[in-house]
């Protein structure tokens, strides 16, 4: 890679994903990197603490630069005197108060503009000076004082760990920044959109506040305060609130900054509109595939079992024991079931090993196979139906690559699963099915719906025609490839400006 010094064409900003985690977004920008050659790119990559820095991927020639920042990690910077601490947490109290509040980007240019007035900022005064003991115990007198202050403290102070981490990090030059979703690199995105003036895109591939509602309702440790009260009209704000409110104001200030909110689909829509995105600014464009190599594909003929695959990590978001379940049930139907688990199995070992104990509690470790990363080229001829039993998803690249090489996928209805195997209510002709969409952690449904398609020869080619013929038509990634490159090429022609004339100052 080239000097860092480098002005890219774009700046990729990217949480927890590429080039250190395989996965679904991993590949996907991995794929939109080698479609531009001719552009430069940075990789700007937000990883939590402790985090692994093994390469997964082969850098492509045009990455230019990297570089990564630990979210949650701060210098310890220079200690200020105690009143040029108190004017910076003063400067910072109304802005910060507004951020937990789902405020969005005026109130993060606040923050900006306060922490650019203050050089060698860092732990020391942000967190750890008395200002910001006394600006801490002002904000939970405003916003929360129902709640425990002990939890407000580590709450808070977690937050702005992250939020702190994010707007001190060394902020890249480039032409146009592209977030590969909110978040943490969402605001990293929108602090780059106001600090530079350039350019932001945004492509949301799932919708990062839908994931950390999940996450944060299923947090034991954050206490529920008043909410078990019967009277709705009194109920305060929890301090879950404080978490699902913050993040929603990094999406808003994210969609507040971009030029242009891509999704891969319109189910998505509804939730960024939800949480502040401006419709005027969506845009939908599809993951795709390359067609041409998948559709190479042929089924292997001769003696061999009848086949299915989940493909994808062994992590919990998969369920993979909701697929192991269904392929018990499915071995009544189907005797001679072969049955593939493929991708990695050592980002969660204890979920893979109770995996593995679990399909020798049903009896059916003659029947899976646990193979480990493989080159998917190598199996889809071996495979008839493809089964997705994930609890979230966005657009699962499995669905479309098993989908050109005409096999049907029996999925859970996540993401845009259904949209994918059933066809977008715009499509015209209607195709018909491409195999099924099952309701989530339902082992029987699933089983139903692989061994129709086993026993069922004019169901299965009906099923294999239509999803082959959507991806051609509608996931194609030469098409798509060339939209993205005319949103890039509208964008870098640019010249930089201010997101809102109020933020000049901030510019």
């Amino acid at each position: 890679m080239s000097d860092r010094r480098q002005i890219a064409d774009v700046c990729l900003i990217l949480e927890g994903t590429y080039p250190y985690v395989t996965g679904g977004v991993s590949a996907w920008t991995h794929d939109l990197i080698t479609a531009h050659k001719d552009l430069s790119f940075h990789l700007m990559t937000l990883l939590p603490t402790g985090a692994s820095k093994e390469l997964r991927y082969s850098i492509p020639s045009n990455v230019v630069s990297h570089s990564t920042a630990y979210v949650q990690q701060l210098p310890p910077g220079q200690k200020m005197t105690d009143r040029r601490a108190r004017v910076l947490c003063e400067a910072l109290q109304e802005h910060l108060l507004g951020m937990q509040s789902r405020g969005g980007i005026q109130h993060l240019a606040g923050i900006i503009e306060a922490l650019r007035s203050f050089r060698k900022l860092g732990t020391l005064t942000l967190l750890n000076s008395a200002a910001a003991w006394e600006m801490l115990k002002r904000m939970y007198q405003r916003a929360y004082p129902h709640s425990s202050f002990l939890d407000y403290f580590w709450s808070c102070r977690a937050l702005l760990g992250g939020l702190y981490s994010i707007l001190l990090a060394e902020l890249p030059a480039a032409r146009v920044y592209h977030t590969v979703s909110t978040g943490y690199a969402g605001l990293f995105g929108a602090r780059a959109a106001l600090e530079t003036g350039r350019p932001l895109l945004l492509t949301e591939h799932g919708i990062y506040t839908n994931e950390r509602r999940i996450e944060i309702g299923m947090a034991d440790w954050l206490q529920a305060g008043n909410s078990s009260s019967l009277d709705i009209h009194s109920r305060m704000p929890t301090l879950k609130d404080l978490w699902i409110n913050t993040f929603i104001a990094y999406s808003r200030a994210c969609y507040e900054a971009a030029s242009e909110i891509i999704t891969l689909y319109e189910g998505n829509q509804q939730f960024q509109l939800q949480d502040g995105a401006a419709s005027e600014k969506l845009r939908i464009i599809p993951n795709g595939i390359d067609y041409e190599r998948f559709s190479k594909i042929r089924p292997q003929t001769g003696a061999r079992r009848p086949s299915v695959a989940l493909i994808g990590r062994v992590v919990p978001i998969k369920d993979v024991k909701t697929f192991l379940r269904a392929c018990a049930l499915l071995k009544n139907l189907v005797p001679d079931i072969q049955a593939y688990v493929l991708g990695p199995t050592d980002e969660d070992s204890e979920y893979f090993r109770e995996c593995e104990n679990m399909a020798g509690h049903l009896g059916i470790e003659d029947v899976v196979t646990f193979t480990g990363r493989v080159k998917l080229d190598d199996y889809l001829g071996r495979i008839d139906v493809v089964a997705l039993t994930s609890i979230s998803e966005a657009q699962p690249l499995t669905v479309l690559e098993a989908g050109a090489a005409g096999i049907p996928t029996v999925a859970t209805d996540v993401g845009a699963c259904r949209e994918m195997i059933m066809g977008p209510a715009s499509e015209s002709p209607a195709l018909g099915p491409g195999g099924a969409v099952t309701p989530l952690c339902n082992p029987p449904s699933t089983a139903a719906a692989m061994a129709k398609l086993l026993n069922d020869r004019y169901w299965y080619h009906q099923c294999s025609r239509a999803i082959q013929e959507r991806v051609r038509t509608l996931y194609n990634k030469a098409t798509l490839d060339r939209t993205y490159r005319a949103v890039y090429e509208t964008y870098l022609q640019r010249p930089a400006s201010s997101i809102n004339p109020s933020l000049e100052a901030v510019n």
